[in-house]
This record gives structure tokens, C-alpha cells and sequence, in this order.
């Protein structure tokens, strides 16, 4: 098994809410690689086999039953985390709630607690890396965003809300690093859809069962990506095609978005399938099972993906756009003599 090291230490990553979905993938791709794998979660069995998971992949582990929301409590894991493993090299903040529910019909407690947990939750995970990492002067910090932090989708305000605004957090953070000199890095990785157990264990208002819209990944797919951005510390990855397009769509023709939403977006968050009624769901409580990193939809699933540093498309689509512009101007001044002569 090839380990990473620092000096003769093995590498540290934390990974709040690691415990299933695209957090355990990430524990588990990390594990796989020798590190030293700290995991934060509320749920106790989630944690165990998440642990299970680390030391079968190779990996250390360390379990943290904590909810992100209590900073304290994460400043404390922190602390726990470096006296007993020496350093942490890479945090991975991933720890995410959410409420399907028309927005009028989204109370503000649930608007409070979601972004405790999928805004703050990243706030709190990222403070409690600086205090480590600024020591050292050296480490990188990942936040897990969603293409949703650019283009927000019905049913889902507080979700989107809450991604957008940890966006906003990091590139005020990454300003102030880089005017201090710090060799801290921060990258956020944008997802497309990922079969997780959260489409099972959200609140909903909705009548008919949840699904992530199309097309649907797996969860070790992205967590092969942020692996090798803990390395590369890009300054965001966009992971997916639909990613893509939902970004630079919204960039381009956000107006023909919001009709194309309102006339399909309820339609492609649900299945056919009724709702189960009274399931329980982890606004507040964990739904304490293990469910493993995959959700119900392994059928529908793709194993890879692509990603991408959207440097690189914003780049192309500047000198599409310029050659648009430059070819339009051409023609106006060309046509310009004809319009006198008349």
C-alpha cells in the first residue's frame, strides 16, 4: 500500500460528514492511499462502518460524533484530531442538510437549521483547519459545493442559498490569504448529481419520492477527483458536464433558465413513486443507520466523470465570444460604405 508522508508521518485529511455519501467515498479514496482518515458525523453507526471502511482500505482512523453546527465542537475535534495524529494536511468540509419544500412552505427554523449545517457547518470546519494550518503554514482546504451554488433550482432555496454563500465565503477567505502570504490553500469543487442516501433522509414536503436530476453519478466518481485536488489545490473544479452547463448556462441565458425550471424542475426532483409517509428525515437528528456511501439508484448510476479547472472554460468561452464579437463588428463596418451609397 503506497502512503503518503510528511517527514515519517503519514498525512492527515478531516472529513465532516463522512459518515455515507460523497463524504464516505472521500474517506474511503483517502484511506486507499494510507492517510490517516479523521471523520466527522452525527450518526454513531455511520461512523463505525465508516471507521470499518478506513481501516479495511488501509488507512487510520479517527471517529468524531459531532454536528457541524456546534463550532466548538468542531474546534475541539480539531484539537483531538492533531494531538493524536501530529498535523492535518487537507480538511474536506461536506457535511450538507436540506428541505424539498416550495419556499412559502419552508418555516424559518428550517431555514435557520439548514444553514447551520450547509453553510455555517463549512464556516465552522474551515476555521478549525486555519487554526492548524496557519501554524504550519501549510495545508489545503476543500469545500464541497454543487453546481447549485450558481444556478438555484425550485424546491430546494435553502440548499442553494446555502451553497452560494459558502462560495462567497472562500473567495473573500482566499483574498485575505493571499495579502497575508499564506501558503494555506482553498479549493471548492462544484458537483453535479451523486447517488447519495440524502434523497431517502431529507425533509420533504413533496407528495412523490425524491430523485436527483439526471444524469446521476457515483459517489467514488467525485471522491477520485477531490483526491487529486487536495494535490493540485485548484482554485475550483467543476466535476460534470451538467455542471458545466448549468454554470455557464446561467451565465449566458439565466431567463430561459427560470422558465425551463418552472415548466420541468418540480417534475425532475421526484419520481413517480408516492412518498412515504411519517419517514424520518435528518434536519435535526441523524437518521442513525449505515447506509454506505450509495444511494438507491446504482441502476442509473455512471462510474466515472470528468472534471475540469474552470479557468480553462471560461477562457474558451471569453474567446468564443470575442471571435463572435469581432465577426459581428466586421460585418457592421462592412456594410457600413453600401448604407451610404444608398
Amino acid at each position: 500500500m503506497k502512503r503518503h508522508r510528511t517527514g515519517d508521518r503519514r498525512r492527515t485529511v478531516v472529513v465532516t460528514g463522512g459518515s455515507a455519501g460523497v463524504g464516505r467515498a472521500i474517506a474511503h479514496e483517502f484511506a486507499q492511499h494510507g492517510w490517516n482518515v479523521a471523520v466527522l458525523a452525527r450518526g454513531e453507526a455511520g461512523l463505525q462502518g465508516t471507521v470499518r471502511d478506513i481501516e479495511q482500505a488501509g488507512g487510520r482512523a479517527m471517529a468524531h460524533q459531532v454536528d457541524v453546527a456546534d463550532a466548538e465542537a468542531v474546534m475541539q475535534a480539531a484539537d483531538e484530531t492533531v494531538r493524536a495524529f501530529g498535523a492535518i494536511d487537507v480538511w474536506i468540509n461536506v457535511a450538507m442538510v436540506t428541505i424539498y419544500a416550495p419556499v412559502q412552505q419552508t418555516s424559518p427554523e428550517e431555514y435557520r437549521r439548514a444553514t447551520e449545517v450547509t453553510y455555517l457547518g463549512q464556516v465552522h470546519g474551515t476555521l478549525a483547519a486555519l487554526k492548524h494550518m496557519q501554524r504550519r503554514d501549510a495545508g489545503s482546504i476543500i469545500c464541497i459545493g454543487s453546481a447549485l451554488a450558481y444556478r438555484s433550482i425550485p424546491l430546494q432555496s435553502s440548499y442553494c442559498a446555502a451553497k452560494a454563500a459558502v462560495r462567497g465565503f472562500i473567495d473573500s477567505l482566499r483574498c485575505e490569504l493571499r495579502h497575508d502570504g499564506s501558503r494555506v490553500r482553498l479549493t471548492m469543487v462544484q458537483l453535479p448529481a451523486v447517488n447519495t442516501p440524502q434523497f431517502d433522509w431529507a425533509r420533504s414536503r413533496m407528495p412523490r419520492r425524491l430523485e436527483p436530476v439526471p444524469p446521476i453519478y457515483q459517489p467514488e466518481a467525485i471522491a477520485r477527483h477531490v483526491y487529486r485536488a487536495a494535490h493540485t489545490a485548484p482554485r475550483e473544479l467543476w466535476i460534470g458536464f451538467p455542471t458545466y452547463k448549468a454554470i455557464i448556462g446561467n451565465m449566458i441565458i439565466p431567463g430561459w433558465i427560470d422558465g425551463y425550471l418552472a415548466r420541468h424542475g418540480y417534475r425532475g426532483e421526484m419520481t413517480s413513486q408516492p412518498a412515504r409517509k411519517n419517514r424520518p428525515d435528518n434536519l435535526y437528528e441523524p437518521v442513525d443507520t449505515d447506509p454506505g456511501a450509495h444511494g438507491r439508484f446504482d441502476d442509473r448510476a455512471l462510474s466515472s466523470v470528468s472534471a475540469a479547472n474552470p479557468r480553462w472554460l471560461k477562457l474558451g468561452i471569453a474567446a468564443a465570444l470575442g471571435t463572435v464579437f469581432v465577426g459581428a463588428l466586421a460585418a457592421a463596418r462592412a456594410a457600413e460604405p453600401q448604407r451610404r451609397l444608398r
